[in-house]
């Protein structure tokens, strides 16, 4: 039994698992009827545990092979096969050594260096290096997903990263070709960044144009979060939680799951056996989050470049930018010009630091926001 039920660090079974009933029956039916799937919404939603919840209802766990393989750290084409190949060989191994051999015996080209540790299981040791060429070890991986004995269901997290490789320019065309010939496995393509999802997915001059079934996913309801909370306090020592506190939360990270979760997470810790959370207990548990926190985002904000962090604590001050390259920002916050505001925000979109929706920008880490207004934000306009 996990001692905090508010589970911040991944999927922990369907106990702790928030509500989701009728995307999970969606995307369930979905793949088990033979559809690919784009999944996209922002971070922290919940897109790689509702997948994880999926992946555990028992008409998939029977008669399907399930595969996670996030490629958000990965920066090349030669790093997105390794994770590919990597992702495959651990979701196989509790399946046996029948089920894993017949992965391995797949892979010629780098056989080899694989390695296997004291119980006899495969390890992955294969460096970047050792991958030569990483088209021939692709053409392996699609070799087993084409010929495994039961159909596979693969979930690429954060796949719009493929944009970011400059070692191979023609990966959308590669991928779209080789999950075409392959009839035994359906793919999701799971991603946060909705405007290169779209991009990818809705223009009709791009490879995987019209090949998938596009599927979002919005923040839980209050009253579908309240009606999980509330037992959840209750708990391992009988706490207790009013209804205002939970919205109090969720109203001050916009119903984002995880942010969520991490302060409920926190209140219960507080919160001794026995007793009741309280208002008051909110802004404590975030002022603790945030002095934890503030190494961190002290070191994100000295890593940026001057420019980018002008802007970014411009748009924090501001809260939310609709014309983010208008002269009224720009003057406001003593920035160059808007070229250079424009330049800075595609840089800072790139690396999540900031995102938009219509139009409206804003920080996306609302945590960093808030630390941000107690240390650094501008006073005055």
């Amino acid at each position: 039994m996990i001692d905090n039920p508010f589970v911040t660090n991944g999927y922990a079974g369907p106990e702790y698992f928030c509500d989701r009933i009728e995307e999970t029956e969606l995307l369930t039916n979905l793949l088990t009827n033979g559809n690919d799937i784009a999944l996209m919404s922002p971070r922290r939603l919940g897109k790689t545990d509702l997948i994880c919840h999926c992946f555990q209802q028992k008409k998939i766990t029977k008669e399907y092979y399930t595969i996670l393989v996030d490629i958000y750290a990965t920066s090349s084409f030669r790093e997105f096969v390794n994770t590919f190949g990597k992702s495959i060989l651990e979701n196989l191994i509790p399946k046996g050594r029948k089920v894993w051999e017949k992965f391995l015996n797949t892979l010629l080209s780098i056989r080899s260096e694989i390695s296997f540790d004291i119980n006899g299981n495969p390890v992955w040791g294969l460096g970047i290096g050792n991958m030569t060429p990483p088209q021939t070890t692709l053409d392996e991986i699609f070799t087993y997903l084409r010929t495994a004995d039961k159909h596979c269901l693969v979930a690429i997290d954060e796949f719009q990263q493929i944009l970011y490789y400059n070692d191979n320019k023609n990966i959308e065309a590669e991928l779209r070709t080789q999950i075409q010939k392959c009839t035994n496995a359906n793919f999701i393509f799971c991603g946060s960044q909705r405007h290169l999802m779209s991009k990818m997915f809705m223009s009709p001059a791009r490879p995987f144009y019209q090949s998938v079934v596009p599927m979002s996913l919005n923040p839980i309801s209050i009253e579908r979060y309240w009606a999980f909370a509330e037992p959840q306090f209750a708990k391992n020592g009988n706490r207790k939680i009013s209804y205002e506190v939970v919205e109090a939360v969720y109203k001050e990270f916009n119903g984002i799951t995880a942010n969520v979760q991490r302060i409920m997470n926190m209140l219960y810790m507080l919160t001794p056996k026995e007793e009741r959370c309280d208002m008051p207990m909110i802004n404590k548990a975030i002022d603790t989050y945030l002095q934890m926190s503030s190494e961190y985002y002290a070191e994100l904000l000295r890593q940026m470049p001057e420019k980018q962090r002008n802007v970014f604590l411009a748009i924090a001050a501001e809260g939310q930018v609709k014309n983010i390259s208008g002269g009224k920002f720009v003057h406001a916050y003593h920035l160059p010009s808007s070229s250079s505001v424009v330049s800075a925000v595609k840089g800072l979109m790139e690396k999540d630091f900031i995102t938009s929706t219509d139009n409206v920008h804003y920080i996306y880490d609302r945590f960093f926001q808030l630390w941000l207004k107690k240390k650094y934000l501008p006073t005055s306009k």
